[in-house]
């Protein structure tokens, strides 16, 4: 009965050690899916911020060419 528990105790860490070794891979794939993903949206984050500045400047300047055209309205009417 003695020589049943250590080949019995021997499978139970081996079937231990793999499950954590299965779980820890998946885990470790899951972290790397969410670091490739939160790299790809600050990119995005960045290439918005440069686009919002772009049609800000853009925005400016047809502001004041209406305001000149308003202006110029005003001095013929």
């Amino acid at each position: 009965m003695g020589s049943t528990i250590i080949p019995i105790a021997i499978l139970l860490i081996v079937f231990a050690s793999v499950t954590t070794i299965v779980a820890s891979y998946f885990k470790l794939q899951r972290h790397r899916a969410d670091a490739a993903a939160l790299a790809e949206y600050r990119k995005l984050a960045e290439r918005v911020t440069v686009q919002q500045e772009t049609l800000s400047a853009q925005l400016a300047e047809l502001g004041g060419r209406v305001e000149a055209v308003e202006k110029l309205l005003r001095s013929v009417g």
